[in-house]
């Protein structure tokens, strides 16, 4: 349960901006959907993932950056647009916590939860060492290189 809740905290958090350019909710759409994204968040959480266009996440995470690499997998209609903002619905959660999404540079992002500048990831788009867009997800073992054996 917890691994779920953190990853869309993690996918979709952001707001304070660097090199800002805020992004609607369409904007984000072209910018995020179907990319894959490595991440790294304020409480040390880390990992990669695409938001696909039905609202579904599959991804990895490692909460506060230390111990088991999660994989994750969020159904249909997880993420959603309400309003101006980026929204996640989850049944283990009570609320439907909301983002607000900065676009930092050509290829990067922040989220972060909406109202609260603090509370943020830094998303970038992730290519492989060729400079192609990378084809599957990123493992974050130190062991794993990602497919390359």
């Amino acid at each position: 349960m917890r691994a779920p809740c953190a990853i869309v905290l993690v996918v979709l958090l952001a707001c304070r901006p660097v090199i800002a350019e805020g992004l609607d909710p369409e904007a984000a759409r072209r910018f995020v959907l179907g990319k894959l994204f490595t991440f790294t968040c304020f409480d040390g959480s880390r990992g990669a993932g695409r938001v696909y266009g039905d609202g579904s996440v599959i991804g990895t995470i490692q909460v506060r950056g230390s111990g088991p690499v999660h994989s994750v997998w969020l159904p249909a209609g997880t993420l959603k647009v309400k309003r101006e903002n980026v929204c996640a619905s989850l049944s283990a959660i009570p609320i439907e916590p909301c983002f607000d999404l900065t676009k930092t540079d050509a290829q990067s992002f922040r989220g972060s939860l909406a109202g609260v500048d603090t509370a943020y990831c830094d998303f970038t788009h992730l290519f492989s060492a060729t400079g192609r867009k990378s084809p599957g997800l990123l493992s974050l073992d130190p062991m794993h290189d990602g497919g390359s054996h």
